[in-house]
C-alpha cells in the first residue's frame, strides 16, 4: 500500500530514525488513512488525509490538548504537517484495546464517556459551528450557505422556511402535509429555547475510546464542533440507536452514559426534537448534494418523524 510508504517516509522524516515496523489500521477510522510506525525508539501513530483537512488536524490537536487540560486523556500529538498533497498528524501509539473488544464492561466504558462528555461540555468556547477559526479564544464559526447565515438561527430559520407546501420532503413520504405543520411548530420552539453551546466531540463513541491496561478509557478521534449541548452529543448516540450500528450503546450502556452525564430520560425531549431538526437538514443536504444518499437519509427522517408523532 502506498500510504503505509508515506506514512514510513512521514515518521522517519520527524523521529530521525529508520522504520522497523509498519502497518494500516483498516477499519476503526472511516475518513483518514492510518498507520502505525514503530523505529527502535519510538512507536507512533501516523493519519493522513488531503491537503484541504489540515484545518481539521488543527482543531483536533487543539481539542486533545483542552480535553487533556480537564481531566480527559487522549493521544499525545507529537507533529501535524503538510507534505506535497498530504495533511498528517502524528500521534504517540496508546496501548490498549479498542472500547469495542476491551474486557472492561462496555456500560462501564460507556459510564466513562458520559462523564468525558460532561467535562468536554465545560471547554470554554465561543461561536458556532465546525471551524475553529481562532485556536487562541476557541472560536468556531460555520460556513454560512444559501438560505443560512451560518449562524444557529440560521441554521433552524433555513429548515423552517423549507417546510412548504410543494416540500419534496412531503413527495418523498417524510411528511404529510399535516405532520409539517406540527414539525414547524417543534422547529420554532428550537428556535426559542435558551440552549447552552459547547464543544461537541463529534463522535463519541466506543470504538474511539481505548482502554488500557489499567482501565483507564482514553479518548480518540475528534471531529469536534460548537452546538447546542447536551443535545448535539446526545442525539448522535440516539442516531446511532436507530441505525442498529455496531457501536451503538444497547439501553442499559445509553443509560449508564447518562448517568455518567448526569441527564435524565426527562430531559430528552428537546434532543428528539433536535434530531429531527438534524435528521431534515441532512437530508436537504443529500437532495442538493448528495443524489446517491437522499434514499438512506429519508428513511432515517421518516423514523425519526414516526418516533417523535407517536
Amino acid at each position: 500500500m502506498d500510504f503505509v510508504k508515506q506514512a514510513e517516509r512521514i515518521a522517519g522524516d520527524f523521529l530521525r530514525e529508520q522504520t522497523k515496523t509498519s502497518y494500516p489500521i483498516i477499519g476503526k477510522g472511516i475518513t483518514n488513512q492510518v498507520c502505525v510506525v514503530e523505529t527502535k525508539s519510538h512507536k507512533v501513530v501516523v493519519r493522513m488525509n488531503d491537503k484541504d483537512t489540515y484545518p481539521s488536524f488543527i482543531k483536533e490537536k487543539w481539542c486533545i490538548e483542552q480535553a487533556a487540560a480537564v481531566g480527559i486523556p487522549g493521544p499525545e500529538v507529537l507533529s501535524i504537517g503538510m507534505v506535497d498533497e498530504t495533511a498528517y498528524m502524528i500521534q504517540a501509539f496508546v496501548e490498549g484495546d479498542n472500547g469495542l473488544d476491551s474486557t472492561l464492561p462496555k456500560s462501564d466504558v460507556w459510564r466513562k464517556l458520559g462523564e468525558y462528555a460532561r467535562l468536554i461540555h465545560s471547554i470554554q468556547v465561543k461561536g458556532y459551528g465546525g471551524n475553529l477559526i481562532d485556536p487562541v479564544h476557541g472560536e468556531f464559526r460555520s460556513p454560512s450557505h444559501a438560505g443560512s447565515d451560518g449562524s444557529w438561527h440560521g441554521y433552524v430559520q433555513y429548515n423552517i422556511n423549507s417546510l412548504t407546501d410543494n416540500d419534496r420532503l412531503i413527495e418523498l413520504g417524510v411528511i404529510t402535509q399535516k405532520e409539517s405543520r406540527r414539525v414547524r411548530e417543534l422547529f420554532e420552539n428550537l428556535k426559542r429555547e435558551p440552549f447552552r453551546f459547547g464543544l461537541d466531540h463529534g463522535d463519541l463513541s466506543i470504538k474511539n475510546a481505548i482502554v488500557n491496561q489499567a482501565n483507564q478509557v482514553i479518548l480518540l478521534d475528534w471531529n469536534a464542533e460548537v452546538n447546542v449541548i447536551p443535545h448535539a452529543t446526545v442525539a448522535r448516540l440516539m442516531h446511532y440507536q436507530i441505525l442498529g450500528v455496531e457501536e451503538c450503546p444497547n439501553d442499559e450502556e445509553f443509560k449508564a452514559f447518562m448517568a455518567g452525564y448526569g441527564i435524565s430520560e426527562k430531559d430528552l425531549s428537546v434532543t428528539r426534537h433536535f434530531l429531527l431538526l438534524r435528521a431534515f437538514d441532512n437530508l436537504r443536504w443529500a437532495i442538493d448534494r448528495s443524489p446517491d444518499l437522499i434514499e438512506p437519509y429519508a428513511a432515517f427522517a421518516k423514523q425519526v418523524v414516526d418516533m417523535i408523532m407517536d
